[in-house]
């Protein structure tokens, strides 16, 4: 009987074996499930990338080269990041017509967005360059308006104008209305400088400083804008403000002046 006794189980012992057995299913697990899933996605990006090789090569290769290392008809596009793929291929300016003006104006896009994001993938693949942003990067969540309108007047209305609308440059080149314009691609206009542009990297302004941009363009061009000192006169600011004062004004008290030789020269009669 004692010997019986001496070999009965101990009572939890079934149960540190269930939690062993856990325990090593969870390390195994752990082991390859993530590598899995990260083959995974390491195949699906290149998929990507080899679709957006395939359309690079029909759209985009005879003028920037067969490699993104450019030609006497386009730029190299090695370190250009997907952000700048987006930006130009998602505004409509590439692929560009045959025959431009001064700048590549804006225009109906002519891939999908599935097709722009391999495209970017690929242009990605030749050298780091700015990645297109999220939404939490260029929303209203955490902008802070006044903020925007100071560095907006600061750094962008020298040539977009106070408000956004766009505005003349040299040799026939301009600068083009912001108004409606995707957030994402204001983001990204930004980060990579597009022609005329000069490039704002976060060194210079950072992702704060964009999202209060967006924010203020948001608020001054938004559908509900009000504005408090009475008619905006197509918000171009100081020119056209100064125009309406000297033709309005001026010719206000030239009839007045009129008025009065007028009346003057009745009562000296009489």
């Amino acid at each position: 009987m004692k010997k019986l006794s001496a070999r009965r189980r101990h009572p939890l012992a079934a149960v540190v074996v269930l939690l062993l057995a856990l325990a090593t299913t969870g390390m195994v697990y752990a082991a390859f499930v993530p590598t899995r899933d990260a083959k995974a996605d390491e195949t699906a990006q290149s998929l990507t990338i080899e679709e957006g090789k395939k359309l690079y090569a029909v759209g985009c290769a005879s003028c920037h080269g067969t490699g993104g290392q450019g030609s006497s008809d386009g730029p190299s596009l090695v370190g250009v990041g997907a952000a700048a793929v987006d930006f130009q291929v998602g505004t409509g300016r590439m692929p560009a017509a045959t025959s431009q003006g001064a700048q590549v104006p804006k225009k109906k896009k002519v891939y999908t967005q599935a097709e722009i994001d391999q495209l970017a993938a690929f242009i990605a693949s030749l050298g780091a360059g700015p990645s297109v942003p999220t939404e939490a990067q260029y929303g209203p969540e955490g902008a802070d308006i006044a903020k925007g309108g100071d560095l907006f007047r600061n750094n962008c209305a020298q040539c977009h104008n106070f408000t956004g609308k766009g505005g003349a440059l040299t040799h026939g080149k301009y600068a083009p209305d912001l108004e409606s314009v995707d957030p994402k691609h204001i983001y990204e206009a930004m980060q990579t400088g597009p022609q005329n542009m000069p490039s704002f990297p976060d060194t210079t302004l950072s992702e704060q400083n964009k999202k209060d941009i967006i924010a203020y363009l948001n608020a001054v061009n938004g559908d509900e804008t009000v504005n408090p000192g009475g008619l905006e006169l197509g918000g171009l600011g100081p020119v056209s403000e100064g125009l309406f004062a000297w033709i309005f004004g001026l010719g206000a008290l030239i009839a007045v002046a009129v008025w009065v030789a007028a009346r003057t020269a009745k009562a000296k009669k009489s």
